[in-house]
């Protein structure tokens, strides 16, 4: 992907209704996650992960089980967490951190696959987080507060 085509990406993303007057450090993230979702859709398009794997027809995929490939890879991520394991493909790096980014790649190629636009979803579900009273300290210390 080159500059033109990536301020390609980044200037349609922005017509998908992304949040209004986001401070610096929402735009960035917003470009950059804009930009990985394009990415892993790229990666996994050219892949052949969106064609018949007898025919090379193009397919939709199943939505259901592309989500439990995603539930797959925290459950990875758990058990590499609770083995202190090393990823197998990636040695260098510790298990649960691959598995976060596996699933963050198939989250993000699916969004992109589908139109969503995860990245302004992100930033206004964190923008509203920021608001929560449940997730206050003050709140979770009360009796009946979130633990967890």
């Amino acid at each position: 992907m080159n500059t033109s085509e990536l301020k390609r990406i980044l200037q349609a993303a922005g017509s998908k209704g992304k949040p209004a007057k986001m401070s610096l450090i929402e735009q960035t993230a917003h470009d950059g996650i804009t930009a990985a979702a394009h990415l892993a859709h790229a990666t996994a398009s050219n892949a052949g992960w969106y064609r018949n794997r007898k025919t090379g027809k193009p397919i939709k995929r199943n939505v259901g089980e592309v989500i439990a490939l995603m539930h797959s890879e925290l459950s990875a991520a758990l058990e590499a967490y609770r083995k202190d394991l090393k990823d197998d493909k990636l040695p260098d790096r510790p298990g649960m951190e691959v598995e976060f980014a596996d699933c963050i790649i198939r989250i993000l190629d699916t969004g992109a696959a589908m139109g969503l636009d995860v990245a302004g979803a992100l930033i206004e579900k964190n923008r509203f987080n920021q608001t929560r009273e449940d997730h206050k300290l003050s709140a979770r210390r009360k009796a009946g507060g979130k633990k967890f």
